[in-house]
């Protein structure tokens, strides 16, 4: 099964591709849409729905999971970061591609046992799970490969 795992930001959108085989996990790709923060915020939408159909278009993951918003400590994202799912949602949507939304706080408990884990100890299972240190440098990314997982897990 190939999951494409989704942390959705208006400047930055992590995604993986990560394919879920004979109890193995396999990064196939992985990387991160990145918008001009000196665009309009529709020139930047616009940014990431035709990356993200791009990416899907040459993937064809099975299904996808996203980041889903619950919380957010900067008022002043959450807006943002809710345009850009909107939008992501919808790429899924017209490439008919079921998504599956999972909560940060449920990423770290599926992967870490422990709901409220920081960011290495996340970094630490995916590297487990992936069976490999090199990771990418950009958390956003990171990220996407953990919520990818996460979904394969919930799947087991």
């Amino acid at each position: 099964m190939r999951i494409l795992g989704i942390d959705p930001g208006m400047a930055i959108v992590g995604y993986a591709l990560v394919n879920y085989t004979n109890d193995e996990y396999i990064l196939e790709a992985s990387g991160s849409i990145q918008t001009d923060k000196n665009d309009l915020t529709s020139k930047r939408l616009l940014d990431i729905y035709e990356d993200l159909s791009t990416i899907v278009d040459k993937y064809k993951p099975d299904c996808a999971a996203i980041e889903k918003l619950y919380f957010f400590k900067n008022q002043k994202t959450i807006i943002p970061v809710a345009e850009a799912r909107g939008v992501i949602l919808t790429v899924l949507e017209k490439y008919k591609i079921k998504s599956y939304e999972y909560t940060p706080i449920e990423v770290k408990q599926v992967l870490t046992g422990y709901g409220r884990a920081d960011k290495k100890e996340v970094e630490q299972m995916v590297r487990l799970n992936l069976n490999t240190e090199n990771l990418p440098k950009l958390d956003d990314t990171v990220d996407a490969i953990a919520i990818a997982i996460c979904h394969c897990r919930n799947l087991i």
